[in-house]
């Protein structure tokens, strides 16, 4: 069956960085472009970073252009997030989403909490 598993939350200094990682399986992830969401408490859930099925283009939320970078290994069928400078507003749950057409996958969602 589909699947995938976000790794990598935690509790990190505003300032400090962490990196998610997003185990696919179950679908032909090569041809999936690869995104990660996050939300927040009472917030609704945001797109934050995407990358195409090839690794080529990708898209961030204008709040964490230059801080984040978002990479995919089509042999691994992984995802990473890589976070640096954080913020107090880059606590959420951070999710990870698999789209081609109509078919979408999301992960079970992991927690980054930024304070100190």
């Amino acid at each position: 069956q589909v699947q995938l598993v976000e790794s990598g939350g935690g509790l990190v200094q505003p300032g400090g960085s962490l990196r998610l990682s997003c185990a696919a399986s179950g679908f032909a992830f090569s041809i999936y472009a690869m995104s990660w969401y996050r939300q927040a408490p009472g917030k609704e859930r945001e797109l934050v970073a995407a990358i195409s099925s090839g690794g080529g283009p990708t898209n961030y939320a204008d709040s964490v252009k230059g801080r984040f970078t978002i990479s995919r290994d089509n042999v691994k069928k992984t995802v990473l997030l890589q976070m640096n400078s954080l913020k107090p507003e880059d606590t959420a749950v951070y999710y990870c989403n698999a789209q081609r057409a109509l078919f979408k996958y999301w992960g079970q969602g992991t927690q980054v909490t930024v304070s100190s």
